[in-house]
C-alpha cells in the first residue's frame, strides 16, 4: 500500500505538472519579495497555532468524559502524533499514539479512545457545512463547473456519511453485527461511548462544535496567506467555499500526506478564478511543506516517549 500510494502521489504530481507552460514556471519564481516572506511566516504561525486550537478541542471532549489532562499535554501529544502522521509510513499511526500515550498517564484506555474518535469526528462536521454556506452566501460560486459541483459533492456525501456512521454508532442491534471485525468494532464502540456522554451534556456540543469551527477557520486563513504570497487573488468566500473541499480530498488514503491530491484539487477548484495550474499546484506545495515544518515540532515528544516505552499498551487494558 505504501509503494502504491507513492505511485499515486508521483504519478498525480507528474500529470498535473506536464503541461504547464514554461512562461508560467518563470513568473512563478520572478518578483518575490520581503513581503511575501511574511505572507508564508504569518500561515506557518497560523498552522501551529492551530495544533493549539485542536489541543483545546481535543480537552473539551476529555472534559465530557471526565477526563482533564494539561492543554500542554495535549499540544504535546497532538505534535508528536503529527510527526507520527507526516514522517513515517502510516495512516492512523498518529492518533494510536496519541490514545496509547494519553491511556498511560490517565489509565483509561476506552474513554481515550472514545475522546479521540470524537475529535476526529469533529472535524467531519464542521467541514462540509462551510462549503455550503459559502455557496449560499455567493451563489456565483456554485456555477463555475466541474470545481463547484465537485466541491458540493464533497460537502454532501460527507454529511450523508457523517449521518450514517452516527446512526450505526447509536443503534446497538446495528452495532452487535460489526463484532468480530477488529478496528471497525472498536472505533464504532468508542464513538457510541463518546456520543453517550455528549448526549447527557448538550452544552458541551456547542462549544465542541465552536472549538472545530475555530480550527477549521484557522487553516483556511493559513491557505490564504500563503496563496496572498504567491500573488493569488481569491475572494474570502471562494477560500470557504473549496479550502474545506482540499482538507476533505487530501485526507482520502490513496496518497502520501495527500500529495497530488490536495494540488489536483486545487487545480480544480481555482482555475475557473483565473488561478493558474502552476500557482496551484505550488500553493499544495507550499500548504504542505508548512505542515511539515510545524510536525517537526513533534520529534522531539515522539523521541522521549518512544525512549520510555511510552508507546506501549497500558497494563492490564486491551
Amino acid at each position: 500500500m505504501l509503494i502504491l500510494r507513492t505511485l499515486v502521489s508521483v504519478g498525480m504530481l507528474v500529470f498535473l505538472s506536464i503541461g504547464i507552460p514554461r512562461n508560467e514556471l518563470t513568473d512563478l519564481w520572478s518578483g518575490w519579495s520581503t513581503r511575501d516572506l511574511y505572507w508564508l511566516l504569518g500561515a506557518l504561525g497560523l498552522t501551529a497555532l492551530s495544533q493549539v486550537i485542536a489541543a483545546f478541542r481535543w480537552r473539551t471532549v476529555l472534559n465530557t468524559l471526565d477526563l482533564n489532562p494539561s492543554v500542554f499535554r495535549l499540544i504535546v501529544l497532538n505534535l508528536a502524533g503529527q510527526f507520527v502522521g507526516n514522517f513515517l509510513p502510516t495512516t492512523i499511526g498518529g492518533d494510536v499514539l496519541r490514545v496509547r500515550r494519553l491511556a498511560k498517564r490517565l489509565g483509561d484506555v476506552p474513554r481515550c479512545f472514545a475522546s479521540v474518535v470524537i475529535e476526529r469526528l469533529t472535524g467531519w462536521v464542521v467541514l462540509p457545512v462551510l462549503p455550503l454556506t459559502a455557496f449560499a452566501i455567493n451563489p456565483g460560486l456554485a456555477r463555475l463547473g466541474a470545481g463547484s459541483r465537485t466541491a458540493m459533492s464533497l460537502a454532501i456525501v460527507t454529511l450523508v456519511f457523517l449521518f450514517v456512521v452516527v446512526i450505526v454508532a447509536q443503534t446497538p442491534r446495528i452495532g452487535r453485527r460489526l463484532e468480530g471485525r477488529g478496528g471497525i468494532k472498536r472505533t464504532f464502540s468508542g464513538l457510541h461511548l463518546g456520543l453517550g456522554e455528549f448526549r447527557r451534556t448538550p452544552g458541551a456540543v456547542v462549544n465542541l462544535i465552536g472549538v472545530g469551527l475555530m480550527y477549521q477557520l484557522v487553516l483556511i486563513a493559513a491557505t490564504a496567506l500563503a496563496a496572498e504570497a504567491i500573488g493569488m487573488d481569491v475572494s474570502p468566500t471562494a477560500w470557504l467555499a473549496f479550502a474545506p473541499a482540499v482538507l476533505i480530498a487530501q485526507v482520502l488514503p490513496l496518497s502520501i500526506g495527500g500529495l497530488g491530491l490536495r494540488e489536483g484539487a486545487l487545480v480544480l477548484f481555482l482555475g475557473p478564478l483565473g488561478v493558474s495550474d502552476a500557482e496551484a499546484i505550488l500553493l499544495g506545495l507550499i500548504l504542505y511543506a508548512l505542515t511539515l515544518l510545524v510536525s517537526l515540532f513533534g520529534a522531539p515528544a515522539f523521541l522521549i516517549g518512544w525512549i520510555r516505552g511510552h508507546d506501549r499498551e497500558p497494563a492490564g487494558q486491551p
